[in-house]
């Protein structure tokens, strides 16, 4: 198992370009969708918890999988996995890049490549708001986020702090009352 944590999430590593949220998509359907190794509401809760913790969101689901799946040795293997491509790549790209970097042939790659990451985080985000649990409230969070961060250059972590603080006194004040009126 834990050579298997460690080739899933070096492919995931190697093969995704565009960092974390470009990797959500591949991440969700290989765990969840393939090899079944955690649900989907799991994989939700990982993001969540990889979203609210420093570092890139893809490193961080890896170690929450592999820990839930495997302990810390899981998390180990699975962090092993995500990051190593990178590393690799990034030394080679270090190593020789200076010798291509006015190149026509790569810089017309990397326009190439920069469209289809948009699409990956895009499809990140869909497949996010797709699995999660709509409400009205949840929309105009959402959109009011972009807005803050978009229009007003409002650092986002301060936002996550807003939310998750909202959060809290929406389910401790108005959560029981919900549950009382249901009964």
């Amino acid at each position: 198992m834990f050579f298997s944590l460690f080739i899933t999430f070096f492919k995931i590593g190697a093969f995704t370009f565009g960092g974390g949220y470009a990797m959500l998509p591949i991440i969700q359907k290989e765990l969840v969708e393939i090899k079944k190794l955690i649900s989907e509401e799991e994989f939700m809760d990982a993001i969540a918890l990889a979203q609210a913790s420093p570092g890139s969101v893809a490193l961080n689901t890896s170690v929450y999988v592999g820990y839930r799946i495997k302990g810390l040795k899981g998390a180990v293997a699975s962090t092993l996995g995500s990051v190593l491509p990178s590393f690799m790549i990034i030394l080679l790209i270090a190593m020789y890049f200076f010798r291509f970097r006015n190149n026509d042939f790569v810089d017309s790659i990397f326009m190439g490549i920069r469209p289809a990451i948009v699409a990956l985080i895009l499809s990140a985000v869909y497949q996010m708001w797709k699995n999660s649990r709509k409400t009205y409230i949840k929309l105009f969070a959402s959109i009011a986020t972009v807005g803050l961060v978009v229009f007003t250059g409002l650092n986002p972590i301060w936002i996550v702090i807003a939310g998750a603080a909202s959060s809290v006194i929406y389910h401790k004040l108005y959560w029981p009352f919900q549950e009382e009126r249901e009964r």
